[in-house]
Parts: C-alpha cells; structure tokens; sequence
C-alpha cells in the first residue's frame, strides 16, 4: 500500500511486555506485513522469541526496550509508591524515544491493551507528534487486572481507570477480543470497537505421528525427569536410552506406533499468575488418583513401585496414568514446583516447562487433551491458550465464566468446570478406556477438529481488522 507522497506504508506495533509471548500482537504484525504489504516495526520488550515467521520476514523489524528492573527485595516498603510513581514516568520517556526517535514515522501506530498506564498515554502522545494515527487492540481492562492485587475500592484502581478510559477514546480506532468486550466499550466507555476474534494461524495444527515421535524424542529428557524422586512416568524408564522408544511412541525400523499403555498426555498453558488458580488441577490431579484407586478396589498397602512396574510392564488399566504438561513463565511457577513434589500420587505426573514458539504448537497437536485455568478479571476476554488448542484439534476442559462460551462450545468441542471436583469429574469420564474406547473424548476431538478447520487469523484479520486499519490510515493522510 503506498502512502503519501508515494512512500510504502508503514505501521508500528507496541507491546508493553515480552513479544514472544504476545502471540495475538505478533500475528498483527504478520498480517500487516503479508496482508497489507506493510514495512512492520515492534517496539516491545525481549525475553522470549517470538515465531520464526515473525523473525524471518524482511519487512518485520523488532526494536527491544530495556525490561524495567524488578522491585529490590531489601529496599523498605516505604519507598514502595515512590517507586511505583518513578517507574511509569521512566517508561513513558523510554516509549517515547522509540516512538518518535528510533523508528522512522509510522502511518498507524498499534498498540496493545493492557497495560495500559503508561503505554496508551506514551503511544497518544507520539501519534500526535509524529501526526500518525493510533489504534487500541483491547485484549483486557487493565484496571481491572491492577484490581486483582489491590482490590476494586482502591484509589490507584480508580486513577488506573480514568486513564485508561480517557485515552482508550482517544484513539482513532480500537478492535476487541469478544462481543461482550464490545458491548462495555460502547455502553459505558464510548468507544466503537470491531471485534476480532483471535484464531489460530497456519502453524497451530494437528501433528503426524511422525512429527509426535520427533517431538518427543527431543522433549525425552524433560518427560522422563519428575519434579519429585520418582513418579509413575519416570520409574525405570529413566534408564531406558534407546531414542527409537519414547514415553508415548516406540520406532521399530520404519514405522512408529504410539503405545496401547502410553499416558494420556494433557497440556496445560499458564502464566502462573493469581488469575489462574493451579491449585484447582492439583486438587483434581489428586481426586482423579484416589477416585481411580478406588474404583479398581486397590488395596491401600499396595506399593508405588510396584504397581508402577505394572503399568510399565504392558499392563493396561481401565483408567491410564495421566502426564500434565504445564508450560509458561511466571511468579508463582517455583510454589507450585514444590507443591507438585510432595504429592506422591500413584497414577498422576507433572512436567513444567518452557518451548520454543515451534515446539508449543507441536505439543498441543500431540496432546490428547488440553487443561485452561484462566479467569477473567474483567469477564469479559477470552484465552488465547483455547484457540490454539482447537487450531491443533484439541479437545478442552476449562474453568467457566460469563463469555467463556463465546468460545467453547459445551459437549461439541469442550467441556466446563467450576471446581476441582467436576475437573476430576470430566477427567474420568473422558479417559475411561483410555486409549481406544474412549468415545466422549473422540467426540469432543472430532468438534475442536471441526472448528479448526472452519476459521484461522489471516482470514478473521482480512474480513475484520483490515478494513478498519485501512480506513483509519486514509482518514490520517486526508
């Protein structure tokens, strides 16, 4: 698209965090660059890479911002608001020299909220300077996330809110994440938002079984390793070398087999923050091993390692052993580590870890089911996490809350939970007869394949978002 006085076109993307881990911003700045052959800059923090798409298209440029340094634990309590006064005042000033210094003139300036003090304050100011339009992708309210730590009633909350609001309106265009998100901007903020849905891209799909073999010969070590001394994935295999035979596969010559006693492998995706309550799949993880333990009338005395080298030995259970693969970065990940090892459950394991952005999608493509915890503090937005498990066809379980059903659809594609209790509920209702009779999850699997192949980005971003940036940079070169 040429701009005025017959330059290309230029947008700028503004991430107030790690752009690896803001997929939603970096298939904006994927679409802008394919769809509207647009030159791409990202200001945003490091810390994780972003897709190989993103870093190997010539028209994309990252530009990192120093991460803000973490709050010294010997420094007193006192100097506490100071601190949080200084920070966004730094942040603006850091903002601002990419925004209107380091980066050449953008003909629209997209920006990611929340946060959004002091991001929508700092990306207002440099549209204007640099006469660039300024569009908000509302993913959340921020104040309401700030309200998590400090409650409702607190004043900072307020002012948080207020700025918010006041320069939300000021942009020129804003898209939204769901319809009820929508309807808040219009009714109570003032501000006409498009609502784009997230979908998966291309590369959130279902993996072959040659793909699951690769994936897990590479992921062996970190499956096989417990967080505890031993748990029922790790006995004994933790001496098995040969990499023609995985947890879930085994390679003989050329064919690969994925094992009638495999576990059945669940993926979780958190960001081991308070809006997600991990203890809520621990407690089911525990409900699930002593509900199955009873319904098969094991004796209490019966050994661990002994009914291990059962299960590892061939011999099938009605109910298998379940594998949750945790993944993510967060503050509350090493409280949960440490209350995953003294567990001890007998047909139950637990992996935390971090994967490239090729592997994650990987992963979600071979699970068997996907876990979401996430609940929003506004109510209003949705997981991104459930959109990609269903772009790979996997069926999920996921906590409920008031537009959660914008997206899952109840018995078709998922299945909902208000506790640990009904988790562990869905668990053994899906898994009995784990891996080949086990109809109500096949059914669910064949409706999160079914919506996988219905919508994906690029085409919800051409139909939704492409025309309102468009419109948006032309009212701007008026």
């Amino acid at each position: 698209m040429a701009a005025k006085g017959g330059k290309r076109g230029r947008a700028c993307v503004v991430v107030l965090g790690d752009i690896g881990r803001s997929p939603r911003m970096q298939y904006h700045a994927l679409s802008l660059a394919r769809q509207v052959s647009l030159e791409v800059d990202i200001v945003a923090y490091g810390g994780s890479e972003p897709h190989s798409a993103v870093l190997e298209h010539q028209s994309i440029h990252i530009h990192k911002m120093q991460q803000w340094p973490t709050f010294p634990r010997g420094v007193p309590s006192i100097l506490k608001p100071l601190v949080l006064l200084i920070k966004p005042v730094i942040q603006v000033l850091v903002l601002l020299w990419f925004l209107c210094i380091k980066i050449p003139a953008p003909d629209v300036f997209l920006v990611q909220n929340p946060p959004s003090v002091p991001t929508l304050v700092a990306v207002k100011w440099a549209s204007w300077l640099r006469r660039s339009a300024f569009i908000v992708d509302w993913h959340n309210f921020g104040y309401t996330l700030l309200a998590l730590s400090l409650g409702r009633s607190s004043r900072f909350v307020a002012i948080y809110r207020w700025f918010e609001r006041h320069f939300g309106k000021m942009a020129d265009g804003s898209l939204c994440v769901t319809r009820a998100m929508q309807h808040e901007l219009a009714q109570n903020w003032g501000i006409k938002a498009t609502v784009l849905y997230d979908q998966p891209p291309e590369f959130f799909r279902p993996a072959s079984l040659e793909e699951k073999h690769k994936l897990f010969c590479r992921l062996d070590k970190s499956l096989r390793k417990p967080l505890g001394v031993q748990d029922c994935t790790s006995t004994g295999e933790m001496l098995n070398k040969d990499i023609n035979e995985t947890v879930f596969t085994t390679l003989v010559g050329t064919d690969i087999t994925s094992k009638l006693d495999r576990p059945a492998l669940i993926v979780s995706s958190t960001s081991w923050t308070p809006d997600e309550d991990f203890g809520i799949l621990l407690e089911a993880a525990v409900m699930y091993d002593r509900r199955v333990a009873a319904i098969l009338n094991e004796d209490d005395s019966i050994q661990e390692e002994a009914l291990w080298k059962e299960m590892q030995s061939g011999k099938q259970y009605l109910y298998p052993r379940l594998l949750f693969v945790i993944t993510g970065k967060g503050p509350e990940k090493e409280k949960y580590e440490e209350k995953i090892s003294r567990l001890h459950l007998k047909r139950v394991a637990f992996r935390t870890m971090w994967l490239s952005a090729e592997d994650y999608p990987l992963l979600l493509g071979s699970a068997d089911l996907g876990v979401c915890l996430h609940t929003s503090s506004s109510g209003l937005d949705l997981p991104m996490k459930v959109v990609d498990m269903f772009g790979c066809g996997l069926p999920v379980c996921a906590v409920s809350y008031s537009c959660i059903k914008e997206l899952v659809q109840v018995e078709k594609n998922g299945l909902l939970f208000s506790s640990s209790s009904e988790l562990a509920d869905e668990l053994l209702m899906l898994f009995k007869g784990f891996p080949d009779a086990c109809d109500s999850l096949k059914g669910l699997r064949n409706g999160a394949l079914e919506m996988s192949s219905s919508r994906r980005w690029a085409t919800e971003w051409e139909e939704h978002a492409k025309a309102l940036i468009l419109e948006v940079i032309s009212k701007n070169l008026d």
